[in-house]
């Protein structure tokens, strides 16, 4: 979890970015626009998810404790490297290049730990895991900001990028896989009913050849795409729906993005312990319909409070995606070649990532209004609906 708490740091960018953007002109000639200060962020979001699954067969080959000081010494170097850049480009290849490949090194381990050494409460272990993951800009805003108060932007960079190293090298000391076949002492897993799909172990070759694994993919997809359209506009929906200062007091001044992070870090264990209980595919279409209900309130009552609920559901089912996902990939195929599945599955993540804000900034461009975003969030979760019931099911079923 500290972990990932530590990865989760590479989402504070935006609390960078104006100062960033000051020192970086007084290098060069020309102003940086807000299109320039998203390329890192980006670049970050594409290597994190290209590397994940490239890094999965060498955690199995060299082991969880060696994977994490590597992963852990590129990202604290991407960040140093930040720390000296006179240039846009030189931080898209320390922050955006190093810095994510070095998180997608690193992403896969505490997921196929939890996975391992917790095969009685999966889910859980797994939400548990990337909770740190989703409540980590709350956390490092707060470290961010004292810091760049009192030492300026760069030396922040460094400062969070030596500590990273550190951190990581001491954190991944403990970390090993359990022996082959262990399970805790008194567990035994449970024997499926005789009409109930066997449980099956599929190397990752033949995951692909599944209809499952097309259907999870996509429903991750979806799932993220629909949550990051709604979310990549949260400010812009608070400003338009009852004013940015107005949610502040019904916050207790405290900012509305921020408070939302909470449900997104709290979303991961919650949907993780009900994969557990209610299988993939029921918590799947659970996240949907919650997706379609806050949508649809957001669209048609624009106030503070239904602003609040809204959103506190779209982020809570965001992370909670995170959870489902990596739960759904053992729970079909199984944890024998766990890391290179999931590594295949992940990237459905970034590429809800990378489409999500350009959609929302297109429709918000075509119809005028931010709030006009939401139908399509529903019709996304209409689609994952359908989906999620056609194909999501036990692979031994095929």
């Amino acid at each position: 979890m500290i972990i990932n708490l530590c990865l989760g740091s590479i989402y504070s960018w935006s609390i960078f970015k104006a100062q960033l953007k000051a020192v970086l002109e007084s290098y060069s000639y020309y102003e940086l626009s807000a299109l320039d200060l998203m390329w890192p962020f980006l670049i970050f979001l594409a290597c994190f998810a290209i590397s994940m699954p490239l890094a999965g067969g060498y955690i199995e080959k060299y082991g969880p404790r060696k994977t994490v000081m590597v992963g852990g010494a590129l990202t604290g170097l991407g960040w140093i490297m930040t720390s000296i850049a006179s240039s846009i480009k030189m931080v898209i290849v320390g922050y955006g290049i190093v810095g994510g490949v070095g998180v997608g090194i690193i992403y896969g381990v505490p997921i196929a730990m939890a996975v391992r050494w917790f095969p009685d409460r999966r889910g859980l272990a797994v939400g548990l895991t990337v909770f740190g993951f989703g409540f980590s800009t709350l956390f490092f805003v707060q470290i961010a900001y004292v810091l760049i108060t009192a030492s300026g932007v760069m030396q922040t960079f460094r400062i969070l990028g030596t500590a990273f190293v550190i951190i990581m090298v001491i954190l991944a000391t403990p970390l090993v896989f359990p022996p082959h076949g262990w399970k805790p002492a008194g567990w035994a897993p449970s024997v499926p009913k005789p009409e109930a799909a066997a449980k099956c172990e599929l190397k990752r070759r033949e995951m692909l050849k599944t209809k499952t694994f097309f259907g999870l993919w996509l429903c991750y997809f979806i799932g993220c795409l629909a949550g990051l359209m709604a979310i990549s506009i949260s400010a812009n929906v608070a400003i338009e729906v009852g004013g940015w200062n107005a949610l502040k007091a019904t916050l207790f001044g405290f900012s509305p993005v921020l408070f939302l992070t909470i449900f997104n870090g709290a979303g991961r264990p919650v949907f993780g312990a009900l994969t557990d209980k209610l299988t993939p595919k029921n918590t799947a279409i659970l996240s949907f319909v919650l997706i379609i209900i806050a949508s649809l309130m957001i669209w048609q009552v624009q106030t503070a409070s239904i602003y609040i609920i809204s959103f506190a559901i779209l982020w809570g089912c965001l992370g909670g995606w995170l959870a489902i996902a990596p739960t759904a990939t053992a729970y079909f195929f199984g944890v024998g070649d766990y890391l290179r599945c999931y590594g295949v599955i992940f990237p459905a993540y970034g590429a809800g990532a990378l489409v999500a804000p350009f959609m929302a900034g297109w429709i918000t461009e075509a119809t005028g209004s931010f709030v006009n975003v939401f139908p399509y969030v529903v019709f996304f979760a209409i689609l994952g609906i359908l989906i999620a019931t056609i194909l999501m099911r036990p692979v031994a079923e095929e």
